[in-house]
């Protein structure tokens, strides 16, 4: 589920990317399908503009709606998001997922909030906002120190 657009979008299709995470039952329903359709398009060697119409025909057809509640985790050390620099192992968080809205809805981006907008979904064909909160710890107990992309 990597970006279209923006900065993040070097990594798209990076064979490196490792995102290990963890869906809870509704996110499982609503979201784990999307993923498998977008990974089955780019591996059939279909353009981002393919891919956007296919998700589209997809969410029309055969999507299950967006379930409440539904949320993820990424608290693996082992995960490695991205080539730039230091920042391969970004930080072990929550995602939250919900239809499009105002992130100021959820404090997302705002001055002495933990809550981010995931950049990930820029120009995506997914009509779905994800909310990302550090979790302080990893999945093996260690402490994870916050940082900054």
């Amino acid at each position: 589920m990597g970006p279209f657009d923006g900065e993040l979008s070097a990594n798209f299709w990076n064979p490196r990317i490792r995102g290990p995470v963890c869906f809870n039952p509704p996110a499982a329903r609503s979201i784990l399908p999307m993923t498998y359709k977008r990974t089955e398009m780019v591996l059939a060697g279909q353009s981002k503009a393919q891919i956007i119409d296919g998700i589209k025909t997809f969410m029309k057809q055969e999507l299950p709606p967006l379930e409440p509640g539904a949320m993820s985790y990424m608290m693996s050390k082992d995960q490695y998001l991205t080539d730039d620099g230091d920042h391969h192992h970004w930080m072990a968080h929550l995602m939250f997922y919900t239809p499009l809205m105002d992130g100021a809805v959820w404090g997302a981006d705002v001055s002495a909030s933990p809550v981010m907008m995931s950049p990930q979904f820029d120009g995506a064909p997914e009509p779905i906002d994800v909310f990302m909160v550090p979790a302080g710890w990893w999945s093996d107990g260690t402490p994870d120190p916050v940082k900054v992309l």
